[in-house]
């Protein structure tokens, strides 16, 4: 049998990525499920992704800013009292400087900082992809809880009605003793169950309908009547599990997420291990004096060496720190690898088990319409 797109349509519908600021347009009536994705707001879900991917992107301006030059102009008022031995009595000792730096060489950990920082920024960038497509998840879901409770509250108003009916009637025909007060008020006793079931789906309709509004963003703007999606399964090939996996497994923002921050984090241990290297930097300065001296010089350049001897156990202590994140991160993938794999196998085998439910219920449908008809004819 080859299986339909039931599942293949909502992984369309998660690709679509809900827009937000729609201003204040009112949503149209009634509303379908396009419409409430196109038109959904962004959720705080959405903002705490946009701000983790803000965040990474700064991280990622400051390690590249680190390899960047660095000019400085510095402006000194300043008065002293001369020396007996100098022989410019001057006092005022006022001067401005003008000094260029730029780092040539640090063994590696600027790089490395930046790779970190890459790698922060394509997780950020997965975790907003996933968030907006739960958003788009969390719309159908409620968007099809709409239409479940009004199927609901159709089925109980059109039970209250008749169990109305039939109360009705057992009083009229109690009071000319056609039936016992035992009767009667049992028909009243399943009038007043049907009413509060009646009562009950109705407030799940309004709850419904608040959480689809709150899934879109557009809290209290609840819509009175939905449009149901036509659902029209599209066959494609048969395909084994494993091919299905590998698919997921290669394009999951989760997965990709969690590779990203697994990257990061170990260029952010490469970065820990150089951070107390040696560093060759660049310098070039010019400065204006009001007071001349032997110490003070218009212009100069050149190279400055620097080797740290001792770093009094912080480099140690970054390293043992960033070898932990390393290991967590690898957990963290492994572990969202399992539980994405088995989700994918149960969403693989309801594939199959909905289409045929689907073709049941059609072929039922069909049954129903014809025996309806024939029934009519009959009569």
């Amino acid at each position: 049998m080859r299986r339909g797109s039931i599942v293949a349509a909502l992984l369309l519908l998660l690709t679509t990525a809900a827009r937000g600021g729609e201003g204040e347009s009112p949503l149209p009536e009634p509303l379908g499920l396009a419409d409430a994705i196109r038109m959904a707001r962004p959720v705080p879900v959405l903002l705490r992704a946009d701000s983790a991917r803000q965040e990474a992107q700064a991280r990622a301006l400051s390690a590249r800013a680190l390899g960047g030059s660095r000019l400085t102009l510095a402006g000194r008022l300043w008065a002293i009292e001369p020396s007996s031995r100098s022989k410019d009595d001057d006092r005022n000792d006022s001067g401005l400087h003008l000094s260029l730096r730029k780092r040539l060489y640090d063994s590696g950990y600027s790089d490395a900082l930046l790779l970190a920082a890459g790698g922060e920024t394509a997780a950020s960038e997965a975790a907003a992809l996933e968030a907006r497509q739960q958003q788009v998840l969390a719309i159908m879901r409620a968007f099809f809880d709409v239409i479940l409770a009004d199927l609901e509250n159709a089925r109980d108003n059109e039970a209250m009605s008749v169990a109305f009916v039939a109360a009705d009637r057992a009083r009229d025909r109690n009071e000319v003793g056609q039936v016992s007060d035992v009767e009667r008020l049992r028909a009243e006793a399943d009038y007043q169950e049907a009413l509060s079931r009646q009562r009950l789906s109705a407030q799940r309709q309004r709850l419904a309908r608040s959480a689809l509004a709150i899934a879109m963003g557009r809290p209290g703007q609840l819509v009175s009547e939905l449009e149901p999606p036509a659902i029209e399964p599209v066959a494609r090939d048969e395909e084994d599990f494993e091919t299905f996996w590998e698919r997921v497994e290669h394009g999951h923002p989760r997965l990709r997420q969690l590779g990203a921050r697994l990257e990061g984090a170990m260029a952010a241990l490469a970065a820990a291990r150089n951070s107390e290297s040696a560093v060759l930097s660049a310098g070039l300065d010019a400065a204006l004096y009001n007071r001349a001296s032997s110490t003070t010089h218009p212009v100069g350049g050149g190279l400055l060496f620097e080797v740290p001897l001792s770093s009094g156990g912080r480099k140690a202590a970054a390293v043992r720190q960033a070898e932990a994140d390393v290991t967590a991160a690898r957990a963290r993938l492994l572990e969202a690898r399992l539980r994405l794999r088995q989700e994918a196998l149960e969403a693989w085998l309801d594939d199959g088990r909905l289409l045929e439910e689907l073709e049941a219920l059609w072929v039922g449908e069909d049954y129903r319409d014809l025996y309806l008809d024939r029934s009519r004819a009959l009569y």
